[in-house]
């Protein structure tokens, strides 16, 4: 029997510990604390890894508090564009939604892709009438709106600037909200990794960053490790970030540990790259790197006490 675990984030940046107030991070803390829990719980349970990351996944993106479903960043056509993948390690299979405005749970919609199609990446329209046919609801997308994501637009806006939710200069933390992921090893000894996000404030309409693409902000293997990215999307797809971190493991015989230190700390930062990665080996070995100031960030083995962190 391996050494179930789960591991999930809430996306990574430049969280200025000074701007978060105590209340405000107890919120954080909440979540992240309940969301984890509710996993480690299913994975006790026996449930699969591909299972526990989407489920994990999807309670990410029903809290506000994170760029992810609900409570997602504006586009600088003051809409909303999600991205979502998942990835099982066993069969290498892989299901991925990008630039959709009307699916509630763009995570599940990676899911049905995964299932249901024989595809690995749907887009915009095309992804929603297929999410559609399978049973999803349409949903406005004014439902993924919330005042403080505005408020950061018109900021950014005002600025000049395409905003990251996760790079650039300490910010107010209202700004610094980031992709949601999770990776899980089951009792099965299963790997699977889930990651979704809203993008970044002020984007190019149409614009795709690392979280739907397989091997940049979202990969699982059983041979070697499951990987959810948050930071400097177009970083992570030049580097294929979380692919990097599995080749190292695999080719070089690099531990877990090793080889997230590589990627996070060399390899992004000499390209600009800002952010962060939670990582789970074969081994149930957990790595949660991050360059940034901080990383929203929880974990927790089955049958023990969870652990959440934000700042180093």
């Amino acid at each position: 029997m391996s050494k179930a675990v789960i591991a999930i984030h809430g996306g990574a940046g430049a969280i200025s510990r000074a701007s978060l107030s105590p209340e405000r991070e107890q919120e954080y803390v909440t979540a992240l604390s309940s969301v984890v829990e509710a996993g480690q719980k299913l994975l006790e349970q026996g449930a699969s890894a591909l299972d526990v990351v989407t489920e994990a996944v999807r309670l990410l993106e029903e809290c506000p508090l994170f760029n992810a479903g609900i409570g997602a960043v504006f586009t600088a056509d003051e809409t909303h564009e999600l991205d979502a993948c998942v990835m099982d390690g066993y069969s290498l299979h892989a299901g991925a939604v990008a630039g959709v405005k009307h699916l509630r749970n763009p995570i599940l919609a990676a899911r049905t892709v995964l299932e249901q199609s024989p595809h690995v990446l749907l887009i915009g329209e095309g992804a929603e009438n297929f999410a559609f046919r399978h049973g999803m609801e349409k949903v406005s997308n004014d439902l993924f709106s919330t005042p403080e994501r505005l408020y950061q637009l018109r900021q950014a806006q005002e600025a000049g600037e395409t905003r990251l939710d996760h790079g650039g200069a300490p910010l107010d933390e209202r700004s610094k909200m980031g992709t949601v992921g999770a990776v899980a090893l089951d009792l099965a000894g299963n790997l699977a990794a889930a990651t979704s996000t809203g993008g970044m404030t002020n984007k190019l309409p149409g614009r795709v960053g690392d979280s739907p693409l397989p091997g940049a902000g979202c990969y699982a293997n059983n041979a070697s490790v499951a990987v959810s990215c948050t930071g400097t999307g177009e970083v992570f797809m030049r580097t294929l970030a979380a692919y990097d971190i599995s080749a190292l493991m695999e080719y070089s015989n690099v531990s877990l540990q090793d080889a997230c230190e590589r990627v996070v700390m060399e390899k992004l930062p000499a390209l600009g790259g800002s952010g962060g990665l939670i990582a789970i080996d074969r081994e149930g070995n957990v790595a949660l790197p991050f360059n940034s100031e901080g990383m929203y960030r929880a974990y927790a083995y089955a049958g023990d006490t969870s652990t959440v962190g934000i700042y180093r």
